[in-house]
Order: structure tokens, then sequence, then C-alpha cells
């Protein structure tokens, strides 16, 4: 895996003006307001990505499936009878962990970008019943949180360790603000107003120091500066960045490092603790550099990029190593079968390094996105939009059992129900994480057939991108309207097609110059009105090795084809035969098998290998090898695409067999 090194500081440019919050607000999910930012986000509905595409068809079965199938789960769930049973609406007891509320404000969060997306009125009953029922149970303080308000009345802010209150109130702010940006609702933000004023009362610079156990307000409090221009709310994200690592937390046998309380900030230069918690941390502190400028922060924040990515990160974009506290292990601690690799850790390291690229720029952060959004995101959800994973393994054996976060098959809600709305909310904002600008250039970061408008700062007109990717490596982009002077197109060229991808340019007809990858991994050429651009990437299979210290897959290999990661699934392997007992003929070059033959769609990569009984004993004093007992050929899939039929072993990491 070849990463282009994100940019140093000393390569930074600063835009001299900037669009957002205040004023004009950009709708999207981050919108820098200060001057450090190095590129600009796009508004949600410049970019319409094709539904005929990839991520444009994903975007529409999570509209038509999964936004409906999780708004059914808060009924079926208890969320709802939570927040109604305050009121006297329900009698039910409550249900679900302490952090139940935070599932409603994420589906309202995917509902509001999806109405950014589309312009749909089909849930504003939906969003009319529940934010009325969340302001009938916020009491006169500002305080909402139905299993302190419900449960453990006593609790309030006292455990903040375990009790998430702030947390839940980042995802309520999150979501209030993108219905806001997305819709022009403010019912939601005027709720969210009142509890954030109440967390500055008590833990503001007069009130008592206080972190949550759970990092999002974070994130959450700088957005929520960026949208109303409200500087507290910056301060207090500072105050409470500031206080991380001083040991405020009763952090029990998880110790301090669960908590990323171990080390303050900006000392802290390991990715370590439970993964989701780091991650959405990291987004936070990255969101504060962009609107203070601290180098310190953007310091520690390239040194923790480089622990979770280049010694952390599973090859499929997923985080986490270790089920007992859903955390990172150490460096190369990377074991297939027993990845815990939740689902939100992705979705949380997909934010940050959306963040990482409006403060550095550089390919390195766009192709983690990539690859996230194509393995590791994609794999949580199946086919049909209904069904999710919290843990994402790179292997499961034939024998292994379930667990209630690990289950053998997709699930359709988990009782710890974090991820399904996380996915929603996430594919429901897509589109922004596609292309992004600079004072001089439209960037362009993912492949996937769309329709961009040009920045006003940069033209009057569309950029139109058209392509199959990932099943073809052909990627057009054409410009029509006016165009300013000096403006350029800047696309990424993926790690593992450079050097030999270039970027060709062709005005009326003709073709033109040809462009290769800058050193920040961006081939450049003039935008101009009636171009078009072709990029065409290699996507012959490769085979992948890993680090020689990841231990846990040692002597094998893995399949990818462009970002895709490959994985061979029970249901591909005939007779008798079983997954484990298959060591591939690496020296056999992989062979593509036309979409049309797999049952997805999707390209199906043919491998050779070789059959071995095992054998009977479990420990054997002969060192020998175990005598094949023939040679078969087994189709693989993509990762993403795998459980979608049978149920049976699959693994991504295949051992090689000895010549």
């Amino acid at each position: 895996m070849v990463l282009v090194a994100p940019m140093k500081e000393s390569e930074l440019t600063v835009p001299t003006t900037f669009e957002g919050s205040v004023g004009h607000r950009t709708v999207a999910p981050a919108v820098p307001t200060g001057p450090v930012a190095v590129q600009r986000p796009l508004d949600l509905s410049a970019v319409r990505l094709d539904p005929n595409g990839r991520l444009g068809a994903w975007q529409q079965l999570n509209a038509t499936a999964t936004i409906p199938h999780c708004i059914d789960q808060l009924e079926a769930s208890g969320v709802l009878d939570n927040f109604r049973r305050l009121v006297s609406e329900s009698d039910a007891d409550f249900r679900g962990f302490v952090f139940a509320d935070s599932d409603l404000y994420k589906v309202i969060e995917a509902v509001a970008w999806e109405i950014g997306r589309s312009g749909t009125d089909r849930w504003d009953a939906w969003l009319d019943d529940v934010i009325g029922l969340v302001a009938r149970v916020q009491d006169d303080s500002g305080y909402v949180m139905t299993w302190i308000q419900g449960v453990h009345p006593e609790k309030r802010f006292v455990e903040l360790e375990w009790t998430h209150e702030m947390y839940v109130l980042g995802h309520m702010v999150q979501a209030a603000i993108a219905l806001d940006r997305a819709a022009g609702r403010t019912d939601l933000l005027e709720i969210a107003e009142r509890f954030i004023a109440l967390i500055h009362a008590t833990f503001g610079p007069e009130g008592v120091e206080g972190v949550c156990g759970h990092p999002e307000i974070e994130t959450a409090l700088v957005e929520l500066y960026r949208h109303t221009g409200e500087r507290a709310h910056l301060d207090l994200a500072q105050r409470m960045i500031d206080l991380r690592g001083r040991g405020l937390l009763k952090v029990g046998s998880l110790g301090a490092r669960y908590f990323q309380d171990h080390a303050p900030v900006r000392e802290a230069r390991s990715a370590v603790g439970h993964a989701v918690r780091q991650l959405y941390l990291n987004a936070g502190v990255t969101d504060l550099y962009l609107e203070t400028g601290e180098a310190a922060l953007l310091e520690a924040m390239d040194a923790q990029w480089a622990s979770a990515h280049e010694r952390k990160m599973y090859l499929s974009g997923a985080f986490g190593a270790r089920h007992r506290d859903e955390a990172f292990g150490d460096d190369y601690e990377l074991p297939s079968e027993r990845a815990y690799a939740e689902t939100c850790a992705t979705i949380a390291d997909l934010h940050w390094n959306w963040r990482m690229t409006l403060a550095r720029g550089g390919s390195g952060y766009a192709e983690t996105i990539e690859r996230e959004i194509h393995n590791a995101l994609a794999a949580s959800v199946d086919a049909g939009g209904t069904r999710f994973f919290y843990s994402n393994p790179l292997q499961l054996r034939p024998d292994r059992y379930s667990e209630e976060n690990a289950p053998r098959e997709r699930t359709s809600w988990y009782a710890c129900a974090c991820c399904p709305p996380n996915i929603a909310r996430v594919v429901a904002q897509l589109a922004a994480y596609v292309a992004s600008s600079t004072d001089d250039e439209l960037l362009v970061h993912q492949f996937a057939g769309a329709e961009i408008d040009l920045p006003a700062h940069l033209g009057d007109g569309t950029l139109t991108i058209e392509t199959d990717y990932p099943r073809t490596g052909a990627v057009t982009l054409s410009v029509r309207g006016t165009v300013r002077q000096g403006a350029r197109l800047a696309v990424r060229v993926p790690g593992w097609s450079a050097p030999s991808a270039l970027v060709t340019v062709g005005i009326d007809g003709a073709d033109g110059a040809a462009a290769r990858a800058d050193a920040d991994g961006y081939a450049r050429v003039a935008l101009v009105d009636g171009a078009r651009y072709r990029l065409d990437l290699d996507l012959t299979p490769r085979w992948t090795t890993a680090h020689p210290r990841v231990d846990a897959v040692r002597g094998c290999v893995a399949l990818e084809r462009g970002p895709v990661l490959y994985c061979i699934e029970q249901a591909d392997v005939t007779g008798s035969t079983e997954v484990d007992d298959l060591t591939v003929v690496a020296a056999h070059a992989p062979r593509e098998v036309a979409a049309a033959a797999v049952a997805t769609g999707d390209v199906g990569i043919e491998l050779t290998f070789r059959v071995s009984a095992p054998p009977t004993d479990l420990y054997r004093t002969d060192p020998g090898d175990i005598p094949p007992s023939g040679i078969t050929t087994v189709t693989a899939i993509p990762f993403a695409t795998w459980g979608n039929r049978a149920p049976g072993a699959m693994r991504v990491w295949l051992p090689v067999a000895r010549d």
C-alpha cells in the first residue's frame, strides 16, 4: 500500500478569502471559517452523484432503505419511547444503553443531509414529531438526556467518564447544524443551544473542570462556532481539549489510555485506547487547529495520523484490534479473525481525514478515505441496505461463534446501535468528500460519476465526471461554462497507479498536453471551458504484503484491484474443501472474471490454490509440509460484498503455497 505523504507545514498556502458560516453558509459537514485551511469544502448541493455510479447508487439505497429502516428501528428499539415516557406518553421501561438518545440524533442528521442532497420533504412530518418530542423532554435548565432524567437523575454531570452526556449532546448539535444548513430548520438548533448554554455555565471558564469520557462534543462545538459566529463555543472546545490528559476522569480498570486521558493532547503522539474515541477526538482537535492555527495541535495530529495509519490501520481501512476495550492495539498488532474493526471507527477516521485534507492538503488523506469508503465502510452494510456489521474482521473461521457486536452475519440492529445510524449519516453526506477548492484550483479527490458546479470564485460552469470506477479505471472529466482565467483542475492520481497514470487534456477534439502527479499526488491542468480530460488508472490485480512485524499475517498475501480489497468466501469453494485448507499459488497471475459471472455484478478475480487435507494432530514433531491433495481455482470477490449469500468462512489474507 502506498500513501503519498501529506504536505509539510512549509508547503501550506493560506487562502485570502473564504466562503462559509455567518452570511453565506456552505451546506457541508465541516466548514472552516478562518484563514488557516488550505482547501475549502464545496456545497453539498454543488456535487451531484450519478445514481448509476457506485457512490450515487449507494446514496439512493441509503435514502430508500437504510434511513427508513433506521427510523423504524428507533421505534422498535425503544429509543423514542425513552423520550415519551418522560412526558407520560409511554409506560414502557427505559431500553438501550445510556447513550441511546444519540441514535435519534444521528438519524436526524442523516435525514438532514439527505434533504440537502435531494431536497426531499418525505420526512418533514417525522422531523416535526421527534423534534417536538425532544423539546417537551428538555427541562427548564436546558438539559435533555433520557437515561439521566428517567433512570438516574442523581448522576447528572457526576460520572462524566461513563454517562456520555456531552457525547450525546455533540450528536444533537451536529444534527441541528445539518438540519439548519440543509433545510433551514432551526427548531432542533434552538434546543441544542439551550443545552449548550448549560454546558457553558457548568464547565466554562467560571465552572468546574470536566471532560466527557467519550470525545464528540469538541468537534460539534467548533462547528457550532462556525455556524453561529459565537466565539464562546470555540473557546469551550479549546478548554475541553486543553483539559484532556489532566486526570479528570475516573478511569477504573481500563486505564487512562482507554479514555485518551493519559497525556495532554499536544503531547500524545500515538493513537491509543478506544479507537472511536481517539478518532473523534482527533477530528475535534483538527477542527480547533483549523480555526486557531496553533502549530502544536497540527504537529500532534501529524504524529497521531502516522501512528494510526502507518502502524495500526487494517488494509480495509478499519481500526481497532482488541475486543475487550474496542481499542487500538500495539504497533502492528492487527489480527485478522479477532479484529474488532468497528464501523464507527472507520467513520470517525473518515471525518478526521477530511479535516486533515482541509488543513494540510496532499493525497494521502483522500486515498485513505477512498480505501475506507470502498472497503470497511461498504462491507458494514448489506446489499439491501438494512443489515449491518458492527465489527468488520478480515477473516471468519468456519466455526467461529457469534458475539453480540461481532456476529457471523450482518444483523438488522444492535443493542448498542451506534453503527447503523452512523452509516446512514455518512453515506448521505458522501458527496461532500468528492472535491474541494483553493483560490485557484478545483481538486477532485474521489472518482465517481458526478456533476460538480464550479465554486463562484473559479467561474460559472460545471465539471462533469464520467466513470464506472472502480469497475474500470477510465475517468473522463469535462468542463462547460465560464471559467476564470488561470484556474486549474487538480486530479488525484492514486499511489497504486502512479507514476504511469497521466491526465491527458483535449480541447475541441484535439489531444493536448499530459500531466503527471506532482509531489502532493495531484496532476494539474488548466481549467478551460470545453476541455475534456482523461485519466486512465491501472487496475491490474496486485498482491499486497504486510509489514513483517504484523505477525498475524506473516507468510500471507492480500489481493487488491485499484482501491478494492478482495477476499475468498466459502460460498465460492467447491465440494468439501474449506477455505482454511487453501494456500494460494501467488506465482499464478490472478485472472479477472467478467462482472456478469459474479453475483454482485462486481469484477471477480480467479485465483489458483493448492488444497491440503489438514492433519489430525493439533501439534506435530514432523516439520515437513503437508502434501497438497490437489489444485483448485476460486473466484475472489470484493471484501465489501462478502456475507451477502450463505454464511460461511471468509478470509482476506491468504497463506502462500510453498514451491
